[in-house]
């Protein structure tokens, strides 16, 4: 396709929004009917669109967008806070997948090389797909989401690296003599060159400039784009991937009181922008050879699918993080990324594997997408189903033998210490209150400072926590949390525990109320609408002036 080709994208568009409109209908996920319609209409189909050229470009401005985005809505509390856990898990879920991957691989009768290029293949994830499933579900907020966008710019960080080798490797066979250590110290030395100028901007360039810039919301977009398109630019010529630099370009503006305007005027044109990102990647996946390993690539489907999710489980259960929020963060890791299709590809043209080998991780890429697809969309609901099963891997006992004994003698027990519980808990202990908070977050729980207020880690899905609790003593418990089925599982474990005192549970939207209501809960608290109520009385009182 060429950019003159205006009737042919207007055909795509249209056969896009029409095969969209039908996946909406059937309630299916719009990313597996968008890579449909890029295999239909790619070398694989019709031959309409090749994965080059307009496609590709605004395929690549889309990826820049959605990372800068992301990057928008950390900042660098959150990114030191989450950093260990990120980085344990992104490095630990590469060692362990490429490992158990290789065996399963050498099972199925593939040699050796083409067996390591086809394990490690199978150990990355796809940041862009994660990340747009997230803000669609509106969970990257959530602690399984940030924790999720952490490891997963750590392994875009591995796979640049690991392709470097592989280059490295290549020329050296060809009578280059590269030395692998010194490209490696060099790429390091790039980064952290990267990091420090992005630094400086961030200290005397970026305040004062976004300070004149702001003065049109117009030139501000305009701004966003070129920024985040030119760290991103940067990032691919030092050797890095072009999403780590979009990333980045938005974590630098994070602080800044000019993201939430970015963020909101740059949404619509991201959605826009990775329908071409969905396209692109259907357009590019090549089945030559994949029908001679139907069977090998139903196999590393299912490891995919299910064994990439339990491994990153088991990593941050042992770091002590509950078992709901390590499940919810593995099932983000349940695909293969479209850097898996670029490692192939060099592989294949550096003649290590052949094609028929990226066949076979095309094909388990196709499966994985989409079948991870629905696991992320219906998160809650797999958990709640395996939830039993999965318990084998809590490694809690000891954060709940530190519990038993301490923190006796409590009035309240608050659950969430976010924007509406954080304020809740401060005010109940300013007046007295002696307050035992409870927050899945570990970055709240140590930056508590509340008079009167106890902050503890733990999780309101987890029932078995509710052994370690005073119950006996505390008055009443109160969950800030604005999710239902979280208030339910909450609900359903304090009177499975025969607790008598008041409980008072949070809900967003009326229906969610009145189904509280109905279960006969003490106190239904609508945040929203104990909002209206007070600023009608304040706009009453200045009416009155």
């Amino acid at each position: 396709m060429e950019p003159h080709d205006f009737p042919l994208v207007a055909a795509v568009l249209a056969l896009s929004a029409a095969v969209g409109l039908l996946a909406v209908h059937l309630r299916q996920p719009l990313i597996v009917a968008f890579i449909g319609v890029g295999i239909l209409v790619g070398p694989a189909g019709t031959g309409w669109v090749e994965a080059s050229g307009t496609v590709e470009l605004l395929a690549r401005l889309g990826i820049a967008v959605l990372l800068f985005l992301v990057g928008l809505r950390l900042d660098l509390h959150l990114v030191r806070t989450t950093g260990p856990v990120a980085l344990a898990t992104g490095l630990g879920q590469v060692l362990f997948t490429s490992a158990i991957g290789y065996l399963i691989v050498l099972a199925l009768g593939l040699d050796a090389v083409a067996g390591l290029y086809v394990a490690v293949a199978l150990t990355f994830s796809s940041t862009i797909i994660i990340v747009k499933l997230l803000s669609d579900k509106r969970e990257m907020e959530q602690l399984h989401g940030r924790v999720a966008v952490g490891y997963l710019i750590v392994q875009d960080i591995v796979v640049v690296l690991v392709m470097i080798a592989l280059t490295a490797f290549g020329q050296q066979a060809g009578g280059d003599g590269e030395n692998v250590a010194l490209d490696i110290a060099l790429v390091v030395a790039k980064g952290l060159g990267l990091l420090a100028g992005i630094g400086l901007l961030m200290r005397y360039v970026l305040p004062p400039l976004l300070h004149r810039v702001a003065r049109s919301q117009e030139l501000l977009v305009l701004f966003g784009m070129a920024y985040a398109v030119s760290v991103a630019a940067l990032s691919e010529g030092l050797g890095f991937s072009s999403e780590v630099g979009a990333f980045l370009a938005g974590v630098s503006l994070a602080s800044t009181p000019y993201r939430d305007a970015l963020g909101a005027r740059l949404a619509s044109l991201r959605d826009f922008l990775l329908l071409f990102f969905f396209l692109e990647l259907g357009a590019r996946l090549e089945f030559t050879g994949a029908a001679a390993w139907i069977t090998e690539a139903v196999v590393l489907s299912v490891f995919v699918l299910v064994g990439k999710p339990l491994i990153v489980t088991a990593i941050m259960a042992a770091m002590r993080y509950p078992v709901r929020v390590g499940f919810l963060t593995g099932l983000t890791a349940a695909q293969v990324s479209e850097f898996s299709l670029i490692l192939a590809a060099l592989g294949y043209g550096l003649g290590h594997i052949t094609a028929a080998t990226v066949g076979l991780i095309t094909v388990v890429s196709l499966v994985t997408i989409g079948g991870s697809t629905y696991l992320v969309l219906n998160s809650d609901r797999v958990y709640r189903r395996l939830e039993r099963r999965l318990a084998r891997f809590d490694r809690t006992d000891s954060r709940r033998t530190e519990l038993t004994g301490i923190h006796r003698d409590v009035d309240v027990i608050l659950y969430g210490l976010g924007r509406f519980g954080g304020p809740l808990a401060g005010r109940l202990g300013a007046a007295g209150h002696r307050v035992l908070a409870v927050d899945f977050d570990p970055r709240r729980v140590r930056r508590n400072d509340r008079a009167g207020v106890t902050a503890v880690f733990g999780s309101a899905e987890d029932v078995h926590f509710l052994e370690s609790l005073p119950l006996s003593r505390a008055r009443c418990v109160i969950s800030t949390i604005s999710l239902a089925e979280t208030n339910r599982a909450l609900l359903h474990g304090l009177r499975h525990h025969r607790y008598r005192g008041g409980i008072a549970l949070t809900a967003h939207t009326r229906h969610v109320a009145e189904q509280l209501r109905a279960e006969r809960v003490d106190l239904v608290i609508e945040p929203f609408g104990f909002a209206a109520s007070v600023a009608a009385e304040a706009v009453e009182e200045l009416l009155r002036r």
